[in-house]
């Protein structure tokens, strides 16, 4: 049985008239409204050909920030690649904001340069940046926080559970490290939901796990910079030639790495975050000794597919829990 006008509203959630003046083109309505009923047709595979003004009017953009570190990287390559299968009506359009400058992620929330019809955004936590997105949603625009999230706006979350992952690396500590000494833990700052909930995770399980012989964690902020982290180590290494374990809960493995061979390789337990060829090769030579992986890949692919959901592309229900996060030994590269 073919599609109707009436099919096509019931679905849409809107009236026979409205769905008239989208299919007519004659405008009056509003764009998010538009696109539900143009979705509603595609989906009914209404017989009709749709108006030509409204091709490609499904434009999801996303905003990340620090391209250059690997992380954000993968996870930029996912929704490329992600974009490439999709019809040619849906557009994905990636934007990289300063992650130190809330006034620009604000403005960027606020004034996209193109209308969009969805956003999906992973940006640190900012009390300028969290009433843009909250004077966003008040807009019906659909939102998605991915990865990390400001915890005073409830959207939907596509993520890893960030606290159980540092518990894992709390117990694998305590179960890995035998002998005396104080624990160091890393992480960007306190911007970032991810990394506090990491950090709280890790401590607690330590706590828990510890068989007396780990101190209690020293924590400091690198904000994610190479050099910022390998200067802390290096500090903490001369002030504690015992240093036993090391937690980075963010980036910057690679600069860690660097120093543990230099002065402490073998002696100092070393957990961290995200797998990557550096960090497979520290696994291989026992540099460090496990990496938590939060699967960005997995991660882009439910934000993509919960927000095909929210615009009324798919008809499929998309479940949404937390992301597996992958635990990587050097028993396992």
């Amino acid at each position: 049985m073919k599609a109707t006008i009436r099919d096509i509203a019931t679905a849409a959630g809107v009236g026979t008239a409205t769905v008239e003046r989208v299919l007519n083109g004659r405008g009056g309505v509003r764009p998010d409204t538009t696109e539900k009923v143009l979705a509603a047709a595609r989906r009914l595979d209404y017989a009709r050909r749709l108006p030509e003004q409204h091709r490609g009017v499904l434009r999801i953009e996303v905003i990340l920030v620090r391209p250059e570190t690997t992380f954000f990287a993968r996870l930029s390559r996912s929704f490329e690649r992600i974009a490439a299968s999709l019809d040619p009506f849906v557009s994905i359009h990636r934007t990289f904001v300063d992650e130190a400058d809330p006034g620009a992620i604000a403005n960027r929330i606020g004034n996209p340069h193109a209308r969009r019809s969805g956003l999906v955004l992973a940006v640190p936590q900012y009390d300028e940046v969290s009433l843009a997105l909250k004077r966003l949603l008040r807009d019906n625009v659909p939102v998605l926080q991915i990865v990390t999230r400001l915890e005073d706006v409830e959207t939907d979350f596509i993520g890893i559970d960030n606290e159980a992952a540092g518990r894992t690396a709390g117990q694998l500590m305590a179960a890995l490290q035998p002998r005396q000494g104080p624990v160091l833990v890393l992480c960007h700052s306190d911007v970032y939901s991810i990394h506090r909930q990491r950090v709280r995770g890790f401590a607690d399980a330590l706590r828990r796990h510890n068989r007396g012989n780990l101190g209690q964690a020293e924590i400091a902020h690198t904000h994610d910079d190479p050099m910022r982290a390998a200067e802390i180590l290096q500090d903490a290494l001369r002030r504690s030639p015992d240093l036993a374990g090391l937690y980075n809960a963010g980036g910057g493995n690679f600069a860690l790495c660097d120093v543990l061979r230099k002065f402490g390789s073998g002696r100092v337990t070393f957990i961290g975050h995200e797998l990557t060829e550096r960090t497979t090769a520290a696994l291989r030579d026992g540099t460090m000794h496990v990496v938590i992986d939060q699967a960005p890949e997995a991660q882009a692919r439910r934000a993509i597919d919960l927000m095909l959901s929210r615009l009324g592309v798919v008809d499929a229900k998309i479940e949404n829990p937390s992301i597996r996060f992958v635990t990587v030994t050097t028993e396992s590269v």
